[in-house]
């Protein structure tokens, strides 16, 4: 013996169902925090990004050129730890070669932790005629201080 069918129930048109106060809600925008302004890149530096080779030169010419200097200029290098900053002194001890690379003596490298192979950041500002060259560890320590790692301490790993 079998049941008769039941007879469809069909909501009154009146009566708002809740799926239709869910897509009524769904129109209305969400309340949201203003994003935090970025700030723009300033015009003054010129990036880039190096590797230091084994002997211990780095290249790259959109930086160089950037600066002005030309083969033949002069230059002052000094160190810290994982940077090293090039300056145009009449009176500095590297002679800047033809090509569009700078060359990081050995006992410099050494002093701030730079190995062939490492990238670096370069960072030119014209208006002071000065490159500096940060390996990607003291880029990294930024970061990290900053807070935009994921990975940074007390992060998720």
């Amino acid at each position: 013996m079998t049941a008769p069918p039941l007879a469809p129930v069909i909501p009154s048109s009146a009566v708002q169902t809740s799926r239709q106060r869910a897509r009524s809600a769904a129109g209305r925008p969400l309340p949201l925090a203003r994003p935090v302004p970025v700030p723009p890149t300033p015009a003054d530096v010129v990036y880039g990004i190096g590797r230091i080779d084994a002997s211990g030169r780095i290249a790259d010419r959109a930086v160089t050129s950037a600066l002005g200097w030309r083969g033949g200029d002069r230059l002052t290098l000094t160190a810290d730890a994982g940077v090293v900053t090039a300056r145009r002194d009449p009176g500095g001890m590297i002679t800047l070669p033809g090509r569009a690379y700078i060359a990081i003596p050995a006992a410099l490298r050494h002093r701030c932790g730079l190995q062939p192979g490492d990238r670096v950041l370069l960072a030119a500002v014209p208006g002071d005629d000065m490159l500096s060259a940060y390996s990607l560890a003291v880029v990294d320590q930024a970061i990290r201080a900053h807070g935009a790692s994921p990975h940074a301490q007390g992060g998720p790993a």
